[in-house]
């Protein structure tokens, strides 16, 4: 993979040049077909750590408000959406270029309840009842427990979160720490170098 196609896919408004490449996404119980670019996370693939969780056998809530954070081009989301049609699947990024594709993704495989948003669109009082991610550790770790408090403390009571991170990026370091901010947390998965991270809503 050419490196600039996931160059800064954290940024909100990439510079680098577009060039679409959808791809066939295919689990054991649905399918998908789904647009990628350049300058969103993951061109021409679903990343390993992504693949591993939506392949997982994860509690998914069938109703309510349910949460991909940092969605890139959608493979998370869609697979929610897919899996949970009553639910409304918030399908969140900072990059304007990941928006339009969710948005496109969405449209191409005719999925109605999906919502794109950037972080500050989501209306404050809604509670999600999953929350999946593959979070952007590039970011730096201040500015990622930081991002992983703000959305986790809007679990709703009895709901469930499950991360997806690289074991040399600090996922053993993560649980640790999500535990002494008040997150049961524990080990669900481990493969291929990455961790699943099951994550419970904050003890009071």
């Amino acid at each position: 993979m050419d490196p600039v196609d996931d160059a800064h896919y954290f940024d909100d408004d990439p510079t680098v040049a577009s060039a679409p490449l959808a791809i066939d996404v295919v689990l054991p119980d649905t399918a998908f077909v789904m647009e990628t670019d350049r300058g969103v996370f993951s061109r021409g693939h679903v990343d390993s750590g992504t693949n591993l969780l939506i392949r997982a056998d994860l509690p998914l809530a069938s109703t309510g408000h349910l949460l991909d954070l940092g969605a890139g081009a959608g493979p998370i989301a869609l697979a929610m959406a897919l899996r949970s049609p009553q639910a409304t699947v918030w399908a969140v990024d900072v990059n304007s270029r990941a928006r339009e594709l969710c948005l496109r993704n969405a449209r191409r495989n005719g999925i109605p309840n999906m919502q794109v948003a950037a972080p500050g669109d989501v209306p404050p009082e809604i509670r999600f009842a999953t929350i999946w991610s593959n979070p952007p550790v590039r970011i730096g770790k201040p500015a990622m427990r930081a991002l992983l408090l703000e959305w986790l403390t809007r679990l709703a009571e009895g709901g469930t979160a499950c991360l997806v991170v690289q074991k040399h990026l600090g996922a053993d370091s993560l649980q640790r720490w999500l535990q002494l901010e008040g997150f049961p947390t524990k080990r669900t998965a481990s493969k291929t170098g990455f961790r699943l991270l099951a994550v419970a809503p904050r003890s009071l």
